[in-house]
């Protein structure tokens, strides 16, 4: 059984740099990761790339081929990648043995993981390829600043948790970028009836069902929360890494397959 991360969020959330930490990290406690590159716009990385869709397509041939601007450039290389998912990430897939650990670096558009069916069809691929899969969304932890903009983010990772069906974990990047701690610390695991007080607070009287119309669906839900990462402490990469393999039973048929092996006591 092989084992995959995949990464999603909205641009600019720290995608790319959680890949190459997590590599850094893995490397420092001798652990082996393979980071793969989905973003047929990307051009420099700071982590060596496992697989790069590029070798399939690449955003700048599409649009100066066929004439297409950045966003319908990008949803076209991915949906080329859906079409070739029996060939070209069949054959880079049997690459790796049954255990590896992949790490995909996923586009920023948000309609990749919300409702285009791109990236469902893609996970049920790995899956069909017994691969264990966790989806990472990491929301930039300094636009999570009032309960409006938390919403959203909660919506957005709401939408891409029952578009995906898959173990997800929430992750606030950006975290030593945050100047005081206390105003995120209060949307890691929220009380529904304190925002639904803030979101009120900030809205016209107009909006108050739907805001109690959100608050309940993500109450409703219960699946919500997020895990701060300050990439500067190498314990919340460790925290945050924990959390994932836990979600996606990594090392688990390690330890069996140990305990198997054990010697008997003479």
């Amino acid at each position: 059984m092989g084992y995959a991360q995949l990464v999603i969020g909205p641009a600019g959330s720290g995608k790319s740099t959680y890949c190459s930490s997590l590599y850094q990290h893995c490397e420092t406690v001798g652990r082996s990761i393979n980071v793969v590159n989905l973003d047929p716009a990307a051009e420099n990385f700071d982590y060596p790339v496992a697989m790069d869709i590029r070798e399939l397509i690449s955003l700048e041939d599409v649009m100066e081929e066929l004439g297409l601007g950045p966003n319908g450039g990008l949803i076209y290389c991915m949906e080329h990648l859906e079409e070739n998912l029996d060939d070209w990430l069949t054959e880079e897939l049997d690459n790796y043995l049954d255990d590896d650990y992949l790490v995909f670096d996923c586009p920023g558009q948000i309609e990749l993981f919300s409702h285009v069916p791109v990236l469902k069809n893609f996970v049920e691929h790995l899956k069909r390829k017994n691969f264990n899969v966790c989806v990472v969304y990491l929301l930039d932890s300094q636009f999570i600043t009032d309960v409006t903009k938390f919403i959203s983010g909660c919506m957005a990772s709401l939408s891409a948790m029952v578009q995906l069906e898959l173990p997800h974990v929430n992750i606030l990047s950006k975290m030593d970028l945050v100047t005081n701690k206390r105003d995120i610390e209060n949307y890691l695991d929220p009380e529904p009836r304190t925002l639904l007080a803030e979101l009120n607070q900030r809205m016209a009287p107009q909006f108050e069902k739907l805001n109690k119309s959100l608050i309940e669906l993500v109450d409703q839900y219960s699946m919500v929360s997020f895990f701060p990462l300050d990439l500067r402490k190498e314990s919340s990469i460790q925290y945050i890494l924990s959390q994932i393999d836990n979600s996606i039973q990594y090392g688990e048929d390690a330890d069996v397959k140990v305990k198997d092996f054990d010697p008997e006591d003479d």
